[in-house]
């Protein structure tokens, strides 16, 4: 298999650090403050989990990560480079080394296409190789993920859910990049998929030496993936450090009511993490 660990620069250099980033969106009159100065670092070859309601600004912090918004202040660096002063093409040659799993991998997957054309297209769009070595690629990067070569001449509406989350995770996968933004990418899975997917996360995490940000409201999920977090309310950065010391003795009320709130469905998703590991 070609894929290979994705370990490019010494571990001192966090995989993502941001530093200071804010950002605010005009609401006709009115403006809505999405982030204020939020600083966290990733390590290279960790989970950190970015934790937050709705509206606590996550989402608007990952896609200001992957080029798609632009922070009004603060810096980004991706991979020890500074994301934010970079030619076009050095912007989109960066991408590579960071890629996007949504939510609902049915609502990212064209329904028309097939599975191996969409785990192909980033190589179509990023390499010139032959027609071979993309099958050979598409097919290596599919079994990494458990998934059967019969499987990959079929469409997105053919598959359950936690198969066409495997098909976002090798699309992602095809770049060999070195860090992976998952956004809520297990909470539309039931809770045994969601342990097969965490498990297999885990696993492609310790053989590529990938780095993770995992954005997610479940606290029940960062307790069994994460080695730090970052609590997020309103944009601002309540709490963060090591996963276990937060959840052992967090300083915030706004995190200890985020960890009462943890239903007992983490007791069943720790139960069918055991299973599937």
């Amino acid at each position: 298999m070609r894929l290979t660990a994705a370990r490019h620069r010494p571990l001192a250099t966090p995989a993502i650090r941001v530093e200071g980033i804010s950002k605010r969106f005009s609401l006709g009159k009115q403006a809505l403050q999405a982030l204020d100065s939020v600083s966290f670092e990733v390590r290279r070859g960790s989970t950190h989990a970015l934790v937050g309601e709705s509206g606590s600004g996550k989402t608007t912090l990952a896609r200001i990560l992957l080029g798609f918004e632009r922070a009004d202040a603060g810096q980004v660096a991706i991979d020890g480079i500074d994301a934010g002063h970079l030619s076009r093409e050095a912007q989109r040659q960066l991408r590579r080394k960071i890629q996007f799993v949504y939510q609902n991998p049915f609502a990212s997957l064209d329904p028309r296409q097939t599975l191996f054309a969409i785990i192909e297209e980033p190589l179509k769009n990023f390499e010139r190789l032959s027609a071979a070595t993309r099958r050979q690629r598409v097919e290596s990067v599919a079994a990494r993920v458990a998934l059967a070569p019969e499987l990959l001449s079929r469409t997105p509406r053919e598959l359950s859910g936690g198969q066409r989350q495997r098909v976002a995770i090798a699309r992602a996968l095809i770049l060999e990049p070195a860090i992976l933004v998952l956004d809520e990418a297990t909470s539309a899975l039931d809770v045994t998929v969601q342990a097969q997917i965490l498990a297999l996360l885990q696993q492609l995490q310790q053989q590529l030496g990938l780095s993770y940000l995992f954005i997610t409201h479940d606290l029940a999920t960062v307790r069994r993936i994460a080695d730090s977090v970052t609590v997020l309310r309103a944009g601002q950065v309540v709490e963060h450090g090591d996963v276990n010391r937060l959840f052992a003795a967090p300083q915030q009320a706004y995190t200890r009511e985020l960890i009462a709130a943890i239903p007992q469905v983490s007791s069943r998703l720790a139960q069918a993490h055991t299973e599937n590991a």
